[in-house]
């Protein structure tokens, strides 16, 4: 598969669609909806989207909320199943990290299942962040 991608800060009508169909796909989004994916959108910092520059297909996704001085959380590093294994992780990350509007956040912080966690290590990210535990309210 030759690969010509498209980076963008949006997402179109037709990609909003391919995010919640990415979503769906996943064991960690799969209860995600249309309205209220589109409610996050909005609410949204920064925005990372890559699609086929030959159909528009959304490919991959990535989110970011912050502050813009002290914190940025990264949230949803997606990529289309079909996509996988040709950098496409890579490209929403190392967009992330180097975003004008992220440069001199002073932390990046994310969270992912153990596998992932050597992915991540690419970028400076550690396991090793004291006494600090994530905690979590569900409603």
């Amino acid at each position: 598969m030759n690969l010509d991608i498209q980076i963008a800060d949006s997402l179109t009508e037709d990609q909003v669609h391919d995010l919640v169909r990415l979503y769906q796909s996943e064991w960690w989004t799969g209860g995600r909806i249309e309205p209220q994916v589109r409610e996050m959108l909005q609410n949204c910092d920064v925005i990372v989207a890559l699609s086929d520059k030959q159909t528009g297909r959304l490919v991959g996704f990535a989110r970011v909320l912050t502050d813009f001085v002290y914190k940025a959380l990264i949230f949803d590093v997606i990529v289309d199943s079909g996509y996988r294994s040709k950098g496409l992780g890579q490209m929403l990350m190392d967009h992330i990290v180097n975003h004008h509007n992220l440069r001199s956040v002073k932390h990046l912080e994310l969270y992912c299942v153990s596998e992932m966690v050597p992915f991540y290590r690419r970028w400076g990210f550690t396991t090793e962040i004291g006494e600090l535990q994530l905690m979590r309210r569900e409603v």
